[in-house]
């Protein structure tokens, strides 16, 4: 007799596309955290989805998404590949975005203004600001 099993779903996927990148030299660095208290810097959320992408193919790439839930990207135009953003004085040397692209201020946005819902897949589009 053979049982059949239901496979589970795939996890949800996020389409994202950077446009702004100055040059497609070092890579980007993507962050995908649901957790509010992470954002941006993922290294404190040890469930975030982490990844470097050559910045010569950030143009549309996939992030795997770990389930259903609400979620923030950020990513950080690595042009030197030292997996870090380098800083001049206070201002970021190298770019960076967010999803749903908030207006920056001083400082990174909150997780409500770049947070998006994942049902399935979705897409994000981050445009990258440079302040030097």
């Amino acid at each position: 007799m053979l049982l059949l099993t239901a496979a589970s779903p795939p996890p949800p996927t996020v389409d994202v596309s950077i446009t702004g990148l100055r040059n497609t030299k070092g890579q980007v660095l993507v962050c995908l955290t649901a957790n509010p208290k992470a954002f941006p810097d993922c290294s404190k959320d040890k469930a975030s989805v982490r990844m470097a992408v050559k910045a010569a193919n950030a143009g549309d790439f996939k992030v795997v998404a770990p389930g259903d839930g609400t979620y923030a990207i950020a990513v950080v135009h690595d042009e030197n590949s030292n997996n870090k953003m380098d800083m001049a004085l206070f201002l970021p040397k190298e770019g960076f975005g967010f999803s749903r692209n908030p207006a920056i201020g001083m400082g990174a946005p909150k997780f409500g203004s770049a947070s998006f819902a994942v049902t399935g897949d979705t897409r994000q589009s981050i445009k990258m600001k440079y302040m030097l």
